[in-house]
């Protein structure tokens, strides 16, 4: 018999359920972990979910955003999307204001409207006679024998092209020293052939003025006026208008006549520039993106249009300094180094409105409804100005201001808490709360219009200053180099303010040639 006890069934029973214990036990924790782990990539991807909806929701907002909402030009929207975004902001604004277009308003003038078309000249250049009507045009019998009721009248208004070449006969004189000199031509130089005022000026105003690249000017001079000119010509005429305008002062006489002005709108565009400007320093290209600034007087009298190397705050602001008036800016954080020396900022309402026009499409559901009463509540408050200005008052009912600011602090203040804690992109704070916040900030510049009437409430008149440089690159695509930017510049800045006082712009081209250019003064027109 063996020597081992035996062990008794209860013990093997005890042991069993020991090791079926530790293999439960040992399940249980492989569950466990695999829960874990499953909870772990339910959460991450819960989150990837959220993130890529706020994604997608971001992507559809800008993919929605058009001239009404952003910045971007109405040019380079579809015919099918202007008319979507018409219906639907007349469906959506039909109460923000009073000035909003009646979707019964006929397109072109209004009853009532003097019109600006062509008019009879009671003194014509020549009266032609024409042949009667032989038939009637009632009842189509013959008029040979008709009673004579007297005539009609009809113009037609035209140009005539006339190709000429004229030469001067230059006199000379032999001094007693035995120098003999030349009289000098009205035009280029003695014992030389150059084109006239009136070429020079179709090249300048086709080029410069209408933006079409240098190639096709001179193309388009030998369709209309049967003269074969070449590029370099072309190129040859801006840069000699750039060079009369810098040699009269027209630059300086400018900045003082804009830095007396008691209201200025200032804005910038960016452009693109083949070859940048070079730092002195470092010979190296200057750190930023060119761009094309203006600076205008809100009746666009004066335009001022000069490149910027960069958009960087001391570049943006250098120009301003001296000005002490009211200043119309789109947000830009640079203009507001200048608040000290200002008499006062005013954002521009325009900007504000295609703002919250953006974030109202955020929804969900009327969460964004602040929007429009904040675009409401201004609106309302430019009708009450301009109903004060035209009763010939300085300033606006206290009661009434007041009412109208507690509106929109009440508005805004809701932006703010609808959106505080709402996810965005995980890049940042919501669009509705930061904009919100940014009115709430800047709310004394928002208003300045409705406390100081020479200023004015929008900056539309600098956002139409900057369009000739966006269509001068949308057809032509850049600029060679940072010169022929600021020729470019100076030259549209000189026919622009010379042609809103009154000259046409081929008669400021042949003043300038002729090295009498028209220079701004700081008297009002």
């Amino acid at each position: 018999m063996s020597d081992v006890p035996e062990v008794s069934l209860v013990e093997r029973l005890r042991r069993a359920n020991a090791r079926l214990r530790e293999v439960v036990a040992a399940k249980d924790a492989e569950i466990a972990a695999l829960r874990s782990a499953k909870d772990t990539e339910n959460a991450e991807l819960r989150t990837m979910v959220a993130g890529q909806g706020l994604r997608i929701a971001e992507l559809e907002r800008r993919l929605g955003m058009g001239s009404d909402d952003s910045g971007t030009p109405s040019s380079k929207e579809s015919i099918q999307a202007k008319a979507a975004r018409k219906a639907q902001r007349r469906a959506r604004d039909k109460d923000v204001s009073s000035r909003e277009r009646s979707p019964d308003r006929e397109r072109g003038g209004q009853p009532g409207h003097e019109g600006h078309g062509l008019a009879r000249e009671l003194d014509p250049d020549r009266v032609e006679p024409v042949a009667p009507p032989t038939r009637c045009r009632g009842c189509g019998a013959g008029l040979g024998g008709a009673v004579d009721a007297g005539a009609g009248w009809s113009q037609t208004w035209d140009v005539e092209i006339v190709r000429r070449r004229v030469e001067y006969r230059l006199p000379r004189r032999r001094c007693a020293c035995g120098v003999t000199t030349t009289a000098g031509p009205p035009e280029g130089q003695a014992g030389s052939i150059c084109y006239g005022p009136r070429l020079n000026g179709a090249a300048i105003v086709l080029s410069a003025f209408g933006n079409v690249p240098t190639q096709r000017v001179a193309s388009v001079i030998g369709m209309l006026f049967g003269v074969a000119v070449s590029p370099g010509f072309v190129d040859r005429a801006n840069t000699r208008l750039s060079q009369r305008l810098a040699a009269a002062g027209f630059d300086a006489a400018m900045l003082a006549a804009l830095r007396r002005e008691p209201t200025l709108g200032a804005d910038e565009s960016p452009v693109e520039v083949v070859t940048p400007r070079l730092d002195p320093d470092t010979g190296q290209p200057v750190p930023g993106a060119p761009h094309v600034m203006v600076i205008r007087t809100p009746d666009e009298r004066l335009t001022w249009l000069y490149p910027l190397a960069s958009r960087r705050h001391e570049e943006v602001t250098a120009s301003l300094t001296g000005f002490t008036g009211y200043l119309i800016v789109d947000g830009y954080g640079a203009y507001q180094k200048l608040a000290g020396t200002l008499a006062g900022i005013q954002q521009c309402v325009q900007h504000v409105f295609r703002r919250c026009r953006a974030v109202a499409k955020l929804g969900p559901g009327g969460v964004q409804a602040w929007t429009t009463k904040v675009r409401k509540v201004l609106g309302e408050a430019h009708d009450a100005v301009t109903e004060a200005k035209a009763a010939g008052r300085s300033e606006l009912d206290p009661d009434l201001l007041a009412d109208l600011r507690t509106r929109y602090d009440t508005a805004v203040a809701a932006g703010i808490i609808h959106n505080r804690h709402r996810d965005w992109d995980g890049e940042g704070n919501h669009p509705g709360y930061a904009l919100a916040t940014w009115l709430t900030t800047y709310a004394d510049q928002v208003w300045l219009f409705t406390r100081a009437f020479d200023s004015v409430w929008t900056n539309n008149a600098s956002e139409r200053g900057v369009k000739p440089a966006k269509r001068h690159q949308a057809v032509s695509g850049y600029w060679q180099t940072d010169q022929t930017l600021a020729r470019w510049c100076r030259i549209n800045s000189y026919l622009t303010s010379a042609r809103n006082h009154g000259l046409t712009v081929l008669d400021a081209i042949h003043t300038a040639l002729a090295e009498h250019p028209w220079l701004p003064t700081a008297t009002p027109a």
